[in-house]
């Protein structure tokens, strides 16, 4: 027997945790997917902060100046206004709701970091802001009573009827059965996909299927292409690539060869403060011209209290591999991080599938272009997942949840081998192949070469979950090789320049050839 409710939010991050709490406020009923815990997410790993203005000698146009400066050309100027004006507002609401930011004296602390021009990104516990947004926003979704938050629960497909979605199949974590839930609309908030390269700074729950669900449903896909490497990931063997926050560099971190030069300056004239494509390519850079897998963050012009106050989380982790951040060098290299292509949609949430809204991540916005802006993504979450539930309400007053009983549209994705485990061998082949063809270096022949793998992977008899992973691989590849440029967090080797011709937002959908549109728009 299929099940009802008002809204379906997939997703317990920032965005699907804010965009159920404002469908609750309007009166819904909404019930809440995620395939791990409530509070397993992207979010709650981000260390750096949220950028925001709260401070006197800061202004919102500052903020989008930064913005689409690290963009590289390709922001959308008023998704980008919508998201540093709004940002202030949601972010002091979030402060009345009990979050609770780093302060001194009862002033809240501003750090700096890479490409902001003014200290504007507020921290808690350190280096566990996200783990704070996911606490303070699980415990006002709780006050909810219309809000149904199941975990475990591993969505499988959209359901479509008349060119509308109108609910999910999910794997009930119960019944550990497919079922189907059918609702007004369904809010997309699954984060990114790191986890489609060898080495990533994201949890193992960041697979992309939100976006390939919506692909294989018919819904727009834009900027694919731009993948976001973070330039300091701890390099231990046999160790996770653990994410040392760019916080740091704003701390007065400095980069190191094996030699103990500081080599930044050979590449920008901002030196560590760069943005993160030109740091991260930089490190690729001198870490071939040493013949070395590994540079070094210096942090010890710092006292160990400090660093152990400041980066709390950092200092244990790195403590526990016999590494003190006050006195050791810290191996880091490159590792993916942040998508900034995902689902088209417009200012509101909306995608190009009727009924079907999306925030975070998982979306492509245009706020972020080519490349994010360090501290951006939390602020993403927040104010477009309150708007994508608002316009969610709103639009759903015209509408009915649809009768379970009636015929739905079969998404291509129904008539692959039913499942939602990943295989190893797909995930382990397909990393592989995209970190050494479609990473922080590009070009035609890698990327001709990956695509073919990635079509001889898809010929087999996959899972939905393995088929969602390889077809991810493939948009990002398709969009890599269709721009012949570089731009922000894509650079081909073999079209080192910006081009004027590629100021454009690729846009991919199911059975299309990729296209373009000049922007996207609210």
């Amino acid at each position: 027997m299929a099940l009802e409710t008002d809204f379906i939010v997939i997703g317990s991050g920032v965005a699907g945790l804010r965009a159920s709490i404002e469908l609750a406020t309007n009166g819904a009923r909404v019930t809440v997917l995620t395939k791990d815990k409530a509070s397993e997410s992207n979010t709650e790993y981000a260390q750096g902060g949220v950028a925001v203005v709260l401070s006197e000698d800061d202004t919102a146009d500052l903020h989008e100046g930064d913005t689409l400066v690290a963009g590289a050309g390709l922001c959308d100027e008023q998704a980008v206004e919508t998201l540093v004006t709004e940002g202030t507002k949601y972010i002091k609401q979030l402060i009345d709701w009990g979050t609770e930011f780093d302060r001194e004296g009862g002033e809240l602390l501003m750090g700096q970091e890479a490409a902001h021009s003014r200290r504007r990104i507020l921290h808690a516990h350190g280096d566990s802001t996200g783990a704070e947004f996911v606490r303070s926003l699980i415990a006002r979704a709780r006050i909810e009573k219309t809000i149904n938050l199941t975990p475990f629960a591993n969505t499988e497909s959209l359901i479509v009827r008349d060119g509308r979605c109108v609910g999910v199949r999910f794997l009930d974590p119960v019944l550990r059965a497919p079922r189907e839930i059918y609702a007004k609309a369904v809010i997309m908030c699954t984060g990114g996909a790191g986890q489609l390269y060898l080495h990533t700074t994201n949890p193992s729950v960041a697979t992309g299927d939100g976006m390939a669900m919506a692909y294989f449903a018919g819904a727009e896909m834009a900027d694919m292409e731009f993948v976001q490497f973070h330039p300091t990931a701890l390099n231990l063997e046999n160790a996770p690539r653990f994410l040392l926050t760019e916080a740091m560099r704003g701390e007065g971190g400095q980069l190191k060869n094996k030699y103990g030069e500081r080599f930044m300056g050979r590449y920008d004239e901002r030196l560590e403060l760069a943005p993160r494509d030109i740091v991260s390519r930089s490190i690729v850079a001198e870490m071939r011209r040493t013949g070395t897998r590994s540079v070094y963050l210096d942090m010890t012009a710092h006292d160990e209290d400090f660093l152990k106050h400041r980066f709390p989380k950092i200092y244990e982790v790195c403590n526990s591999y016999g590494l003190n951040i006050a006195k050791d060098q810290l191996p880091v290299s490159p590792a993916s991080h942040y998508c900034m292509g995902g689902i088209r949609t417009d200012l509101h949430g909306r995608s190009t599938l009727p009924g079907l809204y999306a925030a975070g991540e998982v979306t492509c916005t245009g706020v972020h272009g080519a490349n994010r802006l360090a501290s951006n993504s939390l602020l993403e979450g927040l104010v477009f997942g309150a708007r994508a539930g608002a316009a969610a309400a709103e639009d759903g007053s015209k509408f009915q949840v649809p009768c379970s009983k009636a015929e739905a549209e079969s998404p291509e994705t129904w008539k692959m081998e039913p499942g939602t485990t990943l295989s190893t061998a797909v995930k382990k082949r397909v990393k592989r192949v995209m970190w050494e063809r479609v990473g922080i270096l590009r070009d035609k022949d890698g990327l001709v070469r990956a695509l073919k793998e990635f079509d001889q992977i898809a010929s087999g008899n996959l899972s939905t979950s393995s088929r969602n992973f390889v077809t991810l691989a493939k948009l990002v590849a398709a969009g890599a090789l269709w721009r012949e440029e570089s731009r922000g967090g894509h650079y081909r080797t073999d079209f080192t320049q910006t081009e004027d011709a590629f100021k454009l937002h690729s846009v991919q959908r199911s059975g299309k050839e990729i296209s373009s549109a000049l922007k996207i728009s609210g």
